[in-house]
């Protein structure tokens, strides 16, 4: 979708500066001028991070022919005579609120999946199932970041009619800005696990944040051997689907072969 450049100011809450034609035109989101494509209507996040900064290659994704940018500070605009700029406080939450906001636009069912790991495979599992039905938007790859999810997320169009949106965290917060972004209609949490230990006090925390992803899930899936998992996922008192070994299994694994490192049931 296209959308005017003082559209997506608006929604980010920045100020617009510098050279804006009147029929300034975003479609594809940029976060690295090393991979720039569609530069002509392209928005480039001048994003920072530990050792990076976006800010610093502004003048590159210019000499590619980008134009339009997300900044917490001004460059030399004298040296981009044609660049025009969307300041904000936060290129990272500016990003965030922009997927946000192209979220609320689609009225679609979307699956929120997260856990420790497995995410990625059962998303594609799920999509594998399911795309020859329906047109399905996946997460690219492991886009789970707090910058993945919004790249995701941009790439939502009408013709969609469901989307595989998987979220990974790694400390303490992160869900908070995540789950706004992709607001599933429904959940699968796939398993807790070691990864990302160390950002979290303790385990069950570590799942309280995770499970922030599910407060407008209308129904969630997950497994329910693992006890801590069980009765987290009771206390959020949503309608819930679980598998596992366990009597009260809403599908209850009976019996189970390996052979070969193959699993049968």
């Amino acid at each position: 979708m296209r959308f005017t450049l003082f559209q997506l100011a608006d929604a980010m809450q920045g100020r617009v500066i510098g050279h804006a034609p009147a029929g300034a035109v975003v479609e594809h989101l940029i976060t690295d001028s090393r991979h720039v494509a569609f530069a002509s209507t392209g928005l480039f996040f001048a994003l920072r991070g530990p050792g990076r900064d976006g800010h610093a290659f502004i003048a590159e994704a210019y000499r590619q022919g980008v134009r339009y940018f997300v900044v917490c500070r001004l460059p030399n605009v004298e040296t981009l005579p044609e660049a025009c700029f969307i300041q904000v406080a936060d290129t990272l939450e500016a990003l965030q609120m922009l997927a946000a906001w192209r979220r609320s636009l689609v009225d679609i069912p979307v699956v929120g999946i997260t856990g420790s790991n497995g995410k990625t495979i059962v998303k594609e599992w799920l999509f594998q199932l399911l795309h020859p039905d329906q047109h399905v938007l996946r997460s690219p790859r492991s886009y789970n970041s707090q910058t993945g999810v919004p790249l995701s997320v941009w790439q939502l169009h009408p013709e969609h009619e469901l989307a595989l949106l998987e979220a990974g965290i790694s400390r303490m917060g992160e869900m908070a800005r995540l789950a706004p972004i992709i607001r599933p209609t429904l959940g699968v949490f796939t398993a807790l696990g070691d990864a990302h230990s160390e950002g979290f006090p303790d385990a069950e925390t570590k799942l309280r944040e995770k499970l922030l992803l599910f407060g407008s899930a209308q129904l969630v899936f997950y497994g329910a051997d693992d006890a801590r998992v069980n009765a987290a996922m009771r206390a959020l008192g949503k309608p819930l689907f679980c598998w596992g070994t366990a009597p009260e299994a809403d599908l209850q694994l009976l019996s189970a072969d390996i052979s070969d490192d193959q699993r049968s049931t």
